[in-house]
């Protein structure tokens, strides 16, 4: 499965589906966003059995406001709509993975 670049209007369809939820809260501008993307990738390609999104703050804020994002990178886990586990800073593959599994 490839990443979904979420924005408002996507973001509800994405949050109501019937899989776990990767959010990659992350800026062209920022250097370690730039570092994990291809882990997100990664994990996108590699476990269809999470749906995985990545959410630019500088173009949806309203979106990285409502999740308390106010550092990037920030990974943010969602299960039945809810979250189920954040991290903020890069993050080596095995411990996204790990907070997917939560």
């Amino acid at each position: 499965m490839s990443v979904m670049q979420i924005n408002q209007k996507n973001f509800e369809e994405l949050k109501n589906g019937d899989k776990p939820v990767l959010l990659d809260f992350y800026a062209d501008w920022c250097g370690p966003c730039r570092m994990i993307a291809p882990l997100v990738h990664e994990i996108a390609a590699e476990h269809p059995e999470y749906a995985v999104g990545k959410v630019n703050v500088d173009e949806e804020p309203e979106l990285a406001s409502a999740f308390g994002v106010y550092s990037i990178p920030a990974l943010v886990v969602l299960r039945d709509g809810k979250v189920a586990g954040s991290a903020v800073g890069a993050r080596p593959k095995e411990a996204i993975l790990a907070l997917l599994q939560g």
